[in-house]
């Protein structure tokens, strides 16, 4: 039976059609971890913008020790979590810990309070306020073209018969990050 030219070519056919879906599947998945460096770099602009004004707020003196401490831990679980989905991209909880690190920061953001009433407090805040929205607008888009490319990888995970391939291969699905909707402006 092995021996018939028909049976060589139905070989050849399904060995040459797992080697093109395996490779597109392996392209997808770097699809995924290539938005991720993306999203990655406008995150660490986000934290570096914090940084800069939390330092800025310190040494005016226009933030109390509360509002310091909680912005700085909120800043901490971002970094963390960054580090994290950085090395594990792929990974649902990461991800996951990534976009509730993000939702937490962001609140503690917008619950942000001037020190003084003072309007030339009032215009510095506006002003960082301003750079944050301008980040975060880039932020979401990053987070919409990493969630585009997971989805299109999870759909080729999800599609017979590459699914017997991705379960062979041990390919899993990713999970989508979500940046928690502004609630000011």
């Amino acid at each position: 039976m092995w021996s018939s030219p028909l049976s060589w070519i139905v070989i050849a056919i399904a060995l040459f059609w797992a080697v093109g879906a395996y490779n597109r599947l392996v392209r997808l998945r770097s699809a995924v971890v290539q938005a991720f460096g993306s999203l990655d770099a406008h995150l660490v602009r986000w934290l570096a913008m914090v940084g800069e004004f939390d330092a800025a707020q310190v040494t005016a003196g226009a933030l109390d020790r509360e509002a310091h401490s909680t912005l700085q831990g909120a800043s901490t679980q971002l970094t963390v979590s960054l580090a994290v989905a950085r090395a594990r991209p792929l990974q649902g909880e990461p991800v996951a810990a990534l976009s509730a690190a993000c939702a937490v920061l962001d609140a503690v953001w917008l619950n942000l309070q001037p020190g003084a009433d003072a309007e030339d407090a009032r215009r510095k805040v506006a002003h960082w306020r301003a750079r944050w929205d301008e980040l975060r607008k880039h932020n979401e888009q990053a987070a919409q073209i990493f969630n585009d490319a997971v989805l299109h990888y999870n759909a080729a995970l999800g599609q017979f018969p590459a699914l017997m391939l991705a379960w062979a291969f041990g390919f899993t699905p990713a999970r989508v990050l979500s940046i928690a909707p502004e609630s000011h402006s």
